[in-house]
C-alpha cells in the first residue's frame, strides 16, 4: 500500500513553490492589458524558451503521448519528430517577423495581428476569436482531464474534484499576474516535468533489465511494437509521416504558444530562445516515448478491456517510487497541465474580451471578467466531454493548427490578405479537418493537419494568382 501522506505532502510542497514563484512574479506587474496580455513584451529569452516548452508540451506528453506509446510502440517517434521539425521550422522562419510584425501592428493577441489590427478587418478577427474559444477551449479541458487522471490513480478522487482543483489553480496564476506569473511559473514547472519524466524514465528501464531487456520484452509481447512503420496505414507510411510533419507546423496556429514570441523582449533573441527550446523538446519526448515503453512491459493489464492506457505515468509510478517521489511525478503532471491551462485561458480570455468585444479591450476590469466567464465553459467541457487526453488535444491542435496557422504565415511575411479570403481559409480548414477525423476516418493513416493545410493554402494561391500578386506589387 503506497504511503498517501508522503504523497499528499510531497504534492503540496512542489504547488506551493510554483505558487510562490507566481506571487513574486506578480510583484512585477503592471495593471494594464497590455501587461496581463504579453508581459510588456518584456520577458527575456531563457524564460520565453522554458515557458514555451512548457506550455507546448503539456498534460498532452504525461498522459495522451504515453497512453499513445503504449499502444503502438516505437512507431510514435514520427509524432515527436514531426514536432520537432515543425516546431524548427517556426522559430526559424516566422517568430522573428512575428515579433516585429506584431509590435509595429500595437497587436496584443492573435486574433488582432491576423487583422492587421485594422478595424476594415474585423471580421477576421471575430472569425478568429470564435475558433479559438471553440477549440482551444477543448484544448484547455484536455489538460484540466489530464490532471484529473493523476489524482485519480493516486487519491482515488473522482474527475470532477481534480478538474476543478486545476481550474483553481490556473485561475490564481492568472489573476496573480497575467501572462507574466504564467510565463515565471511555467519556468519553474518545466524544471519539475524534466526531472519528473527523466527520472521515472531511469528507474523504469533498469526495472525492465535495461535497454536490451526492454527490446527483447517488447518483442515477446508483440513484435509491432517495434515496428517503425505502423501496420494498415491506408496512403503508406511517407504519408503517414507528412501527417505528423503538418502536425508539427500547426505550432503556428496555437495562440497560447505564439503569443510567447510576441511577448518576448527583443526579435534578436529568437535565437537564443530556439536553441534552448528545441533541446529542452527533444530530451523530453525522448523520454515520455521511453516511459510509454517500459509501461507496456511493467503494467501490461492496461490492455485489458476497459482499462485506460493513459493512466501508466501515475500506476507505474506507484508501483516503482517511494511516497516522495511519487509527489514529485504527480506535481510534474500537475506542472504540466496548469502550464499549458493558464495559457490557453489567457489567450481565450483575450479572444473574447479584445477581440469579440474591442470595448472593452483597454479595461483590466473586464479582462479578469473574461478569465473567469471562459474558466467555466473551459471546466464544463472537461466535466461532460470526451475524458480523452489524446482525442481532446489532437483534434484541438490539428484544427487550430490549419486554420490559424497558413493566416499567420502570411501576415508574418506581409503578404496581401482581405477578409473574404482569410474566412474562406478558416472555414475550408475547419470543414475538411472534421470530415477527414470524423467523417472519412482516416486520422489513424495521415493526421488532419496535412489535408486541411493544404486545403488552406490552396485557397491563398488562388487568390493570390488572381488578385495577391498586383497588390503585393502595389505595396
Amino acid at each position: 500500500m503506497f504511503d498517501r501522506a508522503a504523497i499528499a505532502l510531497s504534492f503540496i510542497a512542489f504547488l506551493l513553490l510554483f505558487t510562490g514563484v507566481g506571487i513574486y512574479a506578480a510583484t512585477r506587474k503592471q495593471n494594464t492589458t497590455a501587461d496581463y496580455l504579453l508581459a510588456s513584451r518584456s520577458v527575456n529569452f531563457w524564460l520565453t524558451a522554458l515557458s514555451t516548452f512548457a506550455t507546448a508540451h503539456s498534460g498532452f506528453m504525461f498522459a495522451g503521448m504515453i497512453g499513445y506509446t503504449y499502444l503502438v510502440g516505437i512507431s510514435v517517434v514520427w509524432l515527436p519528430i514531426g514536432w520537432i521539425v515543425g516546431d524548427a521550422f517556426t522559430w526559424f522562419f516566422i517568430y522573428k517577423r512575428l515579433r516585429i510584425a506584431s509590435e509595429e501592428s500595437s497587436s496584443e493577441t492573435v486574433g488582432a495581428f491576423l487583422a492587421g489590427n485594422q478595424k476594415s478587418d474585423r471580421a477576421i478577427a471575430i472569425v478568429s476569436a470564435l475558433v479559438t474559444l471553440t477549440f482551444l477551449g477543448t484544448y484547455g479541458a484536455g489538460q484540466l482531464v489530464a490532471g484529473s487522471k493523476a489524482l485519480h490513480v493516486l487519491f482515488g478522487w473522482d474527475y470532477a474534484w481534480g478538474i476543478l482543483l486545476g481550474a483553481t489553480i490556473v485561475v490564481f496564476y492568472c489573476f496573480s499576474g497575467g501572462i507574466r506569473a504564467s510565463i515565471w511559473t511555467d519556468a519553474a514547472q518545466s524544471l519539475v516535468m524534466m526531472l519528473a519524466m527523466g527520472g521515472l524514465l531511469g528507474i523504469s528501464v533498469a526495472a525492465c533489465g535495461g535497454l536490451g531487456g526492454l527490446w527483447n520484452q517488447l518483442e515477446s509481447i508483440d513484435p509491432t511494437l517495434l515496428d517503425l512503420s505502423p501496420t494498415n496505414l491506408k496512403f503508406g507510411t511517407l504519408a503517414f509521416v507528412l501527417g505528423w510533419l503538418a502536425s508539427g507546423l500547426a505550432v503556428l496556429g496555437q495562440p497560447h504558444i505564439i503569443v510567447r514570441a510576441m511577448a518576448i523582449d527583443s526579435a534578436e533573441n529568437i535565437g537564443l530562445s530556439r536553441n534552448l527550446y528545441l533541446l529542452s523538446y527533444t530530451l523530453f519526448s525522448a523520454a515520455a516515448m521511453g516511459v510509454g515503453l517500459t509501461a507496456r512491459v511493467l503494467i501490461p493489464q492496461l490492455m485489458e478491456a476497459g482499462s485506460d492506457p493513459e493512466l501508466a505515468l501515475p500506476l507505474m509510478s506507484l508501483d516503482l517510487l517511494p511516497g516522495v517521489l511519487v509527489g514529485a511525478i504527480l506535481a510534474g503532471v500537475f506542472a504540466a497541465v496548469i502550464s499549458t491551462a493558464d495559457s490557453q485561458l489567457l489567450s481565450c480570455s483575450a479572444a473574447l474580451t479584445q477581440d469579440l468585444f474591442p470595448q472593452a479591450s483597454k479595461s483590466y476590469k473586464w479582462a479578469k471578467i473574461g478569465t473567469l466567464t471562459v474558466t467555466g465553459v473551459i471546466v464544463a467541457i472537461a466535466l461532460v466531454g470526451d475524458k480523452s487526453v489524446f482525442t481532446l488535444v489532437a483534434l484541438s491542435w490539428s484544427t487550430l493548427g490549419s486554420t490559424l496557422g497558413p493566416l499567420v504565415v502570411v501576415r508574418a511575411w506581409r503578404l496581401p490578405l482581405n477578409s473574404a479570403v482569410a474566412i474562406a481559409m478558416m472555414v475550408v480548414a475547419i470543414a475538411v479537418t472534421l470530415i477527414w477525423r470524423f467523417g472519412l476516418n482516416w486520422s489513424d493513416s495521415v493526421f488532419e493537419t496535412l489535408p486541411a493545410m493544404v486545403a488552406a493554402t490552396l485557397i491563398y494561391a488562388i487568390y493570390w494568382g488572381l488578385v495577391g500578386r498586383r497588390e503585393q506589387l502595389k505595396l
